[in-house]
């Protein structure tokens, strides 16, 4: 019986010692930054030219932004060290997407506010809307047939005899 808790400690010793190798390994792992490539830079920019992504861009001046990032990507620059270089170079119209503050917000806050206006328009609305349709539907068994005329009520109640 000894032996088998030993046994058992020992490879829970193991298995804690490999989870604990392989967690410093991915702790080592995740904080290696993956190099910045070109074709990550390329579909973040625009051509200052064409005014289109610049990975679709077939201009001699994509060409040379295509130059120019490719030399920042061989010094090793960041993706956001290449983006400040490629407004600080062609201006901030070289970007893709507009920035995330001061006047360019209102990019992302406008489409988000007015969804969120019509949601909440349509949920003031919906009771009152589904009480109007509850109130103008016919009701079954006769009851809301106070508008048929004497020869329909008694076509329908024939009708349904029939069905009997």
């Amino acid at each position: 019986m000894r032996r088998l808790a030993a046994h058992v400690a020992s490879v829970a010793i193991l298995a804690l010692a490999g989870a604990a190798i392989a967690g410093g390994a991915a702790a080592g792992a995740a904080t290696v930054k993956p190099r910045t490539t070109l074709l990550q830079v390329e579909r973040q920019v625009m051509c200052v030219t064409c005014k289109i992504p610049l990975q679709e861009a077939q201009s001699p001046q994509a060409g040379l932004e295509r130059e120019y990032i490719q030399g920042l990507v061989d010094e090793g620059e960041s993706e956001a060290q290449i983006k400040r270089a490629l407004v600080a170079q062609y201006g901030p119209t070289v970007l893709a997407l507009p920035s995330t503050h001061g006047f360019e917000l209102a990019v992302y806050v406008v489409p988000l506010a007015v969804v969120l206006a019509l949601l909440a328009t349509v949920a003031l609305l919906l009771p009152s809307w589904r009480r109007r349709a509850r109130e103008r539907a016919p009701t079954i068994a006769g009851v809301g047939m106070g508008t048929l005329d004497p020869t329909d009520a008694a076509r329908l109640e024939s009708d349904l005899a029939r069905f009997d």
